[in-house]
């Protein structure tokens, strides 16, 4: 049956920046649909753990920083050693840094590539190899964003980490489709997360962001499951290489 095609029974994902928000929200959708799911994240996802166990799935947590090189590198590793394997990958942790172009550090820049881009990279990289090693393809997702496809105002390190997000979910797919692995990313719209906050607080911002969206609202980290899952899943084995944006219409304004 075609909704058969989505289920993810048997398989194994990680999910970066799952402790919170958007990252929380893919990684119980997941298990949702029958994963079992390595949970990374900066601070302890319990939270996100006691979630997926209630639904009969494995949670393994992994604490780590993964703008540290030697925090990251050990990853897939851990997240093997917990689940047997990787099918699916979710790189989806990342922070933003607000400030007028001509004052914007170079910490502020350093920090924003190093999670956005360096991250996504390398262990896109190491879970690519495993996952060629393994013989059964798999998936890789990037969460990017519509400053993949926009500059953007007051965030220049962020437009530029996202940018190169998309361009390497293409070159990745590119290179990877001959071993069936498929990879994609999701380009949030403007999401009720902790990074978003500032702008929500900003009556005249807020107003400005919600006159341009079709839907009318802000999205819900929920909105993104569907999405993700569908990208994680059977149902879009030929599908890669694609930005699949979940932004209630923004785009198309």
């Amino acid at each position: 049956m075609i909704l058969d095609q989505f289920r993810l029974e048997n398989k194994r994902a990680i999910v970066t920046g799952a402790g919170r928000g958007i990252g929380q929200s893919l990684a119980v959708g997941l298990a949702e649909a029958g994963a079992d799911v390595a949970l990374v994240s900066l601070h302890g996802p319990d939270e996100t753990a006691r979630r997926i166990g209630a639904l009969g799935r494995k949670a393994v947590t992994i604490q780590a920083d993964l703008t540290i090189r030697a925090q990251r590198e050990t990853v897939i590793e851990r997240a093997v050693a917990g689940l047997g394997g990787v099918d699916i990958l979710v790189n989806n942790a990342g922070m933003i840094r607000r400030a007028p172009i001509l004052e914007f550090s170079g910490e502020d820049w350093d920090a924003v590539v190093e999670l956005n881009q360096s991250a996504v990279f390398f262990l896109s990289q190491e879970a690519a190899r495993l996952m060629v090693a393994q013989g059964t393809g798999g998936k890789i997702i990037n969460i990017a964003s519509l400053l993949s496809l926009q500059g953007g105002i007051r965030v220049p390190s962020y437009t530029a980490a996202k940018s190169a997000v998309a361009g390497l979910t293409r070159i990745f797919a590119n290179e990877l489709a001959v071993h069936d692995i498929q990879v994609n990313a999701v380009a949030p719209g403007y999401i009720e997360t902790d990074n978003t906050l500032p702008l929500r607080k900003d009556e005249q911002r807020s107003a400005e962001i919600l006159g341009r969206i079709p839907a009318g609202r802000w999205g819900r980290p929920e909105d993104l499951q569907g999405a993700v899952v569908y990208l994680a899943s059977g149902a879009s084995r030929y599908v890669t290489g694609s930005i699949l944006v979940v932004d209630g219409g923004w785009m198309a304004r």
